[in-house]
């Protein structure tokens, strides 16, 4: 399978990698170093995004897409594509900041509560030593405090930019400000800074290989229910998208 391959799934392009070529893919990106959007795409934001051309237009404009959630990489399968694994963007995170210990690469950290990126910086200092975290800036700010964010970011010159400000709005945030970043390769995290700053618990071991997390987020925050029910609505259009291929 080459790296470059991509699945079609409800309009959207997904890549089909698994993390040994996503993150193959990053490091030819902070070679290239021209800004590049990396998305970690899940079902219930490719649903969204079949009533919001916008978002669909951000999810393929994007220069990296990863099989985020069980959903997508159930649909792939469906359709007929040989996705191996979920690419997720926590796991994928941790899988960064491992490679950039060693090859020196500077990673800011946008997003979460206050206080809450600092946490997670430093844990993740604790957990990869060598890692270098130039900045951090939580993403409770002002649309007016946008520019002094961006310059703050410029001057720390990061490789990679991390940003936590939630699916969908993080994308748009990035499609927005990547070109007067300059930052090679900027990243939507979601809600990752909170998990791996210990304020959010992840699902056990067993239950992610189980692809049951979606399952273990619902019970954990039952709030998120009427997010979820976008998932059956998911599975039709998927149907409907295979069965129209049969035609």
């Amino acid at each position: 399978m080459k790296s470059n391959e991509k699945a079609l799934i409800l309009g959207a392009n997904v890549d089909i990698v698994d993390f040994g070529q996503a993150l193959q893919r990053i490091k030819q990106l902070i070679k290239a170093g021209t800004p590049s959007h990396i998305i970690t795409l899940n079902a219930e934001i490719l649903y969204q995004a079949q009533d919001n051309e916008d978002l669909l237009n951000v999810i393929n404009a994007a220069d990296l897409v990863t099989p985020d959630g069980i959903g997508i990489v159930w649909a792939g399968k469906k359709l007929g594509y040989p996705f191996l694994e979920r690419v997720t963007g926590i796991d994928l995170l941790y899988l960064i900041c491992e490679e950039a210990a060693q090859e020196s690469w500077k990673i800011y950290m946008l997003g979460a509560a206050p206080n809450v990126a600092e946490t997670a910086a430093k844990q993740l200092t604790q957990k990869y030593p060598g890692l270098k975290i130039c900045g951090c800036h939580d993403g409770y700010f002002a649309s007016d405090e946008t520019d002094q964010i961006i310059e703050d970011i410029k001057k720390s010159q990061p490789d990679i930019l991390f940003v936590a400000l939630g699916a969908p709005k993080q994308e748009f945030w990035i499609k927005e400000h990547k070109d007067a970043l300059s930052v090679p390769v900027l990243i939507g995290v979601g809600g990752s800074f909170d998990v791996v700053a210990g304020i959010k618990e992840r699902a056990p071991e067993w239950v992610i290989k189980a692809n049951l997390e979606w399952l273990y987020r619902l019970v954990k925050e039952p709030s998120r229910f009427k997010r979820q029910l976008a998932l059956p609505r998911f599975t039709v259009e998927v149907l409907k998208q295979k069965a129209k291929t049969k035609d």
